[in-house]
């Protein structure tokens, strides 16, 4: 494996977990939405990833071929929404019931904190590789 391949494979990682940086802020955001373009209130979304094998030539020069992170969708979660009494919301139903986005504030932020460790993972690799490939070239 070249200093090449390591970036790129950390790289991958970067630009997933930013993603997922930006559903989860976009989830924060719309903790309080009660109506959507679609109708009913925000769904939750989640980023779904798969690894994927870098290039067959890699993969026949290891015994495990090496894999890259790649986003393969963002999907809503299914969960049931929270139902709300506020009968003055303008959302609420003759019973006062208004339906709120099922979103855990604390699930979110273990989600943000998971998915910053991990982008700050990939930036270390990105620079200890940089480094290596600078002493290689003192030599």
């Amino acid at each position: 494996m070249d200093f090449l391949t390591a970036m790129d494979i950390s790289a991958s990682g970067l630009t997933a977990q930013r993603l997922r940086m930006a559903v989860i802020a976009n989830n924060m955001a719309n903790i309080h939405s009660s109506r959507t373009t679609q109708g009913g209130p925000y769904q939750r979304k989640q980023v779904i990833f798969a690894a994927l094998p870098i290039t067959e030539a890699t993969a026949a020069s290891f015994d495990q071929a090496l894999q890259e992170v790649r986003v393969v969708g963002v999907v809503e979660d299914m969960r049931e929404p929270k139902k709300v009494y506020d009968p003055g919301h303008p959302d609420a139903d003759p019973q006062g019931i208004v339906l709120m986005p099922n979103i855990n504030l604390i699930e979110e932020m273990v989600d943000l904190l998971l998915a910053s460790r991990a982008y700050e993972a990939n930036v270390t690799v990105i620079n200890a590789a940089k480094s290596m490939a600078q002493k290689a070239l003192e030599i």
